[in-house]
């Protein structure tokens, strides 16, 4: 994303996708999705991971732009960074408790790990989020976008 200025353009992005059931084309279409990450810098990469966003960062830009974006249906917070913005006093003490709560934040918001490669353990050893969380959430979006792909062969739809 840094390099490319695309966020999602990698094998997390692949993976995301995947999760919501949605092409590249739609997943990319501003009038569907809006795609806000925690910081708009890349804040580098930790032991395990990419480092906490800068924390003057949200505070600056976030509160303005959420506040442009008036007609949301479903926030996708992934990672704990997003969660521990949006959820404040309702996260739970670990990423993996706030995703086996997401009932709690539905259908308004819903709480995802991060879809890097970096997390296939965290998947293997949580194997009720791809069997509980993936099938509501890919009916949820099929709800809420239109493919643009279908959109560009029919016009009229």
């Amino acid at each position: 994303m840094h390099e490319s200025g695309i966020p999602f353009q990698d094998a997390s992005g692949d993976r995301l996708r995947e999760w919501l059931r949605v092409d590249a084309a739609t997943f990319y279409d501003a009038k569907q999705i809006a795609i806000l990450p925690m910081g708009f810098c890349y804040p580098g990469t930790g032991k395990s991971g990419d480092l906490p966003p800068r924390p003057e960062c949200a505070p600056t830009w976030r509160t303005p732009l959420m506040a442009l974006l008036v007609n949301v249906k479903l926030t996708i917070l992934i990672g704990q960074y997003a969660q521990a913005w949006h959820l404040a006093a309702h996260q739970k003490p670990t990423l993996t408790e706030t995703v086996q709560a997401w009932r709690e934040y539905w259908p308004e918001s819903l709480p995802l790990p991060h879809p890097s490669p970096r997390n296939n353990i965290w998947l293997k050893r949580n194997p009720w989020f791809e069997q509980e969380v993936l099938p509501p959430l890919r009916r949820r979006v099929r709800q809420l976008t239109i493919s643009t792909t279908t959109a560009r062969q029919n016009p009229a739809r």
